[in-house]
């Protein structure tokens, strides 16, 4: 074989190991976020399986890159250094905050830690990014069941209540509160003849909610009542 042909073959084989390694990095990241993201798509949170299967093969796909592009090696992690301040802005997007209570926190924890898999896959440490999926999956689902099993998860449940007399209907909502030792927050009050329309959200765990609410109906003070929605704290 002459030695054109010789360098050929030897370029051809390294870019062979070279796009093989770089695809199954990618393809990794792309499994593990969607595993990641098919887990909080199945409980109905805001980012679901495309969001997170993006992030962890963004993640993956910019480490690969600051690696491939950098000049020297010491330049080797700058792109890749850039994921985490880009991540955090996502995740600053997800929590909602009201005057009492703060949601979307462990969506913006569950983004974060989906990111340094994502990277971790894009590096070659596919130990260390699968040991990571199956953790974040047994705190997500094992001990999400925990907290509901126990009662240890907070809800926020909107109610909407009417009635002829607001005054009334504030006093009773107020005393209902006082008894429960709960707080309502994000008030609203609009006249709707010949009734009055009142709505609130209340934080609160799942039996102290199903309490308030019969509470609520067994009150003469109100001519309806009726839950508009919960949302699970985070």
């Amino acid at each position: 074989m002459s030695p054109f042909r010789q360098i050929i073959a030897l370029l051809h084989n390294e870019l062979g190991v070279v796009l093989s390694s770089t695809l199954a990095r990618l393809l990794l990241a792309a499994v593990l976020g969607g595993i990641v993201g098919l887990e909080r798509q199945l409980r109905h949170k805001p980012a679901g399986l495309r969001t997170n299967m993006f992030i962890c093969f963004g993640a993956a796909m910019f480490t690969v890159l600051s690696k491939q592009l950098a000049g020297v090696e010491s330049d080797s992690a700058r792109i890749a250094a850039q994921i985490i301040p880009g991540i955090g802005f996502i995740g600053a997007g997800s929590i909602l905050h009201a005057k009492t209570s703060v949601t979307g926190l462990t969506t913006a924890a569950t983004l974060f830690v989906v990111a340094s898999i994502g990277m971790a896959a894009g590096g070659g440490l596919y130990l260390t990014a699968c040991f990571a999926t199956l953790i974040i999956l047994f705190a997500l689902v094992l001990l999400g069941r925990m907290e509901s099993t126990f009662s240890l998860k907070a809800f926020v449940t909107t109610y909407e209540v009417t009635g002829r007399n607001i005054d009334a209907m504030l006093r009773e909502v107020n005393r209902i509160l006082d008894a429960e030792q709960l707080n309502m927050h994000s008030v609203h009050i609009a006249e709707a003849d010949p009734n009055f329309r009142m709505v609130f959200s209340l934080d609160g765990e799942q039996d102290q909610q199903s309490v308030f609410s019969v509470r609520l109906h067994e009150s003469n003070a109100f001519a309806t009542v009726t839950t508009l929605g919960t949302t699970e704290h985070e």
